[in-house]
């Protein structure tokens, strides 16, 4: 047996000496009574009473402080360990140490600014299995996934740019290494998050892409330092400045094309630190879509705590101290002393709980009510659990008052719940609240929840074709905004993300029936809406004017001599008898201006790539409608690998 908490073992001490103060006191007490009178009067004038029940007391309550002090010290027995299960997910951490992550440009340099985001990052995912890979030239695991954040911190208060063997910043390696080791955990889906400056890096990044997507490995991508850039330090060269071959010293610069590409490769996110981004929130929304797995946690030490067997007696030992010390004058003062007990002890009806009336409001069909009061709770309350359990009960109060952007906000403030059932709860929620808000700005009333009045697809079909003759009517702004698109577009991203909350419902908890069901509702209605697209967008390539061969774009002039030549002294087009613009010659408009400015079509095609959220300027709203679509339609496998996009050999070693 051992003790807690030892140190108040140290107020024993104080028990004989309360003893024999007791002791002491009441000798100098009688040798006091005994001077104020004479001697043969005190047996007259003195009524001396028994001090046998003071000295019980005093020996009781003793006894009770005594017995309470041990208590205090929290005495314990050892019955052995036990492992922790917990249910977490894979995040790996690829750190730049190049020395390029030493330059200033951030305060007081890039890598030390990373270092504290990696901190956050250990604060905010407490549950999660987290490593630590550093890359440079090459890429090495100075911290393999565990969930004892301790030592992953140790690693990294330690680590530096010195502990690279080889200058450079081979990011594909880094990439390559992450993968292998998230394989070998035999999960699915895996995050990993990397922390560099961006440079031009080697490998190839569409290969990056697809392996990654392959293994399921979401990248979340954190850019560190500033466009503007630094000198980079290096104590060997003069005034501290690393210089290149010419003389010249190097400047480093935030480069984020080639980590933003990754991100959106894999359906990760990108972000750079000093933007004010809250990036431990992003990093953990992304993973927190992740499949949890449960896994071994720490051993901890199982005790059996002895204390309430000494706390017990004590409290005994001090009522029964107050009893012998009380002197009872008749049955009258114990009667009202049992009436008084009597009336603390009764119980009385108390008024019902904010939270009663709350849920009875919902109850009683009263949902404005209800929303509200459970809004004041959730406000109000300390507790992450309870909180998340208030944002349930406002979110179900608008859902059934048909308010369903109030339980979206509800529900997803509610899905940052620990417990599993909660959190399932409010993804299901989130995926409803999402599919709702989509049919009502398609159909302008809420999906019907009576299973008699259920429409079906070809009440779909004729809801998709008035929205599409709808947006033909609709004139496009000076912006080149249409109002009919962005309905569609909103819809088509709404029901996406509710299937990626239906999934997230299900990988907590498995058995949800309605979050399988709701979830094949959406994506037929999704396959079918992009079969309607694909209908449209030929209808309108079909009804469009064909031009005559002959006949060119208003404006233009006769050709220029040396224009339309072909590469490699090839004949202009149009001289062995075909049209340059007839579609049956697979040559057009394209390819002409490809002809007359290079490789500019290719220019064009790769910015086209590294910005997937604009597309092509010239495109119909059906066909950008159709396009973001096809982005989000195959969830199952993951999202699509984005364009081409080459790059020169590093030529960096810093």
């Amino acid at each position: 047996m051992n003790f807690a908490q030892p140190g108040w073992l140290g107020l024993l001490i104080l028990i004989p000496l309360l003893a024999a103060a007791a002791i002491f006191t009441a000798r100098l007490r009688k040798n006091s009574w005994a001077g104020l009178m004479a001697p043969r009067l005190r047996d007259a004038l003195l009524i001396r009473a028994s001090g046998l029940p003071r000295w019980i007391t005093l020996s009781l309550l003793l006894t009770a402080c005594a017995a309470t002090t041990v208590a205090l010290a929290r005495p314990r027995g050892d019955a052995g360990t036990r492992t922790e299960k917990t249910l977490g997910r894979n995040v790996m951490l690829a750190l730049d140490i190049s020395r390029s992550m030493r330059v200033a440009d951030v305060k007081p340099d890039r890598l030390a600014q990373t270092k504290v985001l990696i901190y956050e990052l250990l604060e905010a995912m407490p549950q999660e299995r987290i490593g630590l890979i550093g890359f440079a030239g090459n890429a090495h695991i100075y911290a393999p996934l565990t969930i004892d954040h301790s030592a992953v911190r140790e690693t990294v208060d330690q680590i530096d740019e010195s502990w690279a063997p080889l200058g450079g910043s081979d990011l594909a390696a880094a990439v390559r290494l992450a993968i292998d080791s998230l394989k070998k955990t035999g999960q699915k889906n895996n995050a990993l998050v990397i922390l560099s400056d961006g440079e031009k890096h080697d490998g190839d990044l569409d290969t990056m892409i697809a392996d990654a997507e392959q293994a399921g490995v979401f990248i979340i991508a954190i850019g560190v330092g500033t466009e503007d850039g630094g000198f980079v330090p290096h104590r060997d060269f003069p005034n501290g400045q690393m210089v290149d071959r010419t003389g010249r010293p190097i400047i480093s610069r935030l480069h984020s094309e080639v980590m933003q590409k990754l991100a959106n490769g894999t359906n990760g996110r990108f972000s750079v630190i000093g933007t004010g981004v809250d990036i431990p929130a992003m990093v953990q929304s992304v993973v927190k879509d992740l499949d949890a797995f449960e896994m071994d946690g720490r051993e901890q030490k199982i005790s059996i705590e002895f204390y309430q067997w000494l706390l017990l007696p004590a409290i005994v030992l001090l009522i029964a101290s107050i009893v012998t010390a009380t002197r009872w004058k008749g049955i009258g003062s114990t009667t009202t002393a049992l009436l008084l007990a009597s009336l603390c002890l009764t119980p009385t009806d108390a008024d019902a709980s904010e939270s009663s009336r709350a849920k009875s409001a919902l109850l009683g069909n009263r949902h404005a009510e209800a929303q509200e009061a459970y809004q004041k709770l959730a406000a109000k309350t300390r507790s992450r659990e309870s909180r998340a359990r208030y944002r349930l009960g406002e979110a179900t109060a608008a859902y059934r008052a048909e308010d369903f952007r109030a339980a979206r906000t509800a529900f997803s403030r509610a899905s940052l719940a620990q417990d599993p059932t909660s959190s399932a709860a409010a993804h299901l929620g989130l995926g409803n609240s999402l599919f709702q808000i989509g049919w009502k700005s398609l159909s302008g009333e809420p999906y019907p929840n009576d299973p008699n009045a259920l429409p079906d697809l070809d009440r779909f079909d004729t809801l998709v074709k008035e929205a599409l003759a709808k947006l033909r009517q609709t004139e496009t702004n000076d912006d080149g905004e249409n109002g009919g698109f962005t309905r569609i577009e909103t819809l088509i991203t709404n029901w996406a993300d509710a299937i990626r909350h239906y999934d997230s419902s299900l990988s907590t908890a498995s058995s949800k029936a309605s979050a399988t069901q709701n979830r094949a509702m959406v994506v037929t209605y999704l396959k079918r809406l992009e079969e309607l697209l694909k209908e449209e967008e030929q209808q309108t390539q079909e009804s469009m004017p064909q031009e005559q061969p002959g006949q060119g774009q208003p404006g233009e002039g006769p050709p220029q001599e040396g224009e339309g030549d072909g590469e490699k002294g090839e004949k202009p087009d149009g001289e062995n008898g075909e049209n340059p613009e007839d579609p049956k010659n697979g040559k057009g408009d394209e390819e002409k201006d490809d002809s007359k400015n290079g490789k500019k079509g290719d220019d064009e095609k790769e910015d086209q790539d590294g910005d997937q959220g604009k597309g092509d300027p010239n495109e119909t709203p059906e066909e950008r409608a159709h396009r973001i679509l096809k982005e989000n339609a195959d969830l199952e496998k993951g999202p699509l690998s984005p364009g081409r996009r080459e790059f020169r050999d590093a030529q960096k070693d810093w």
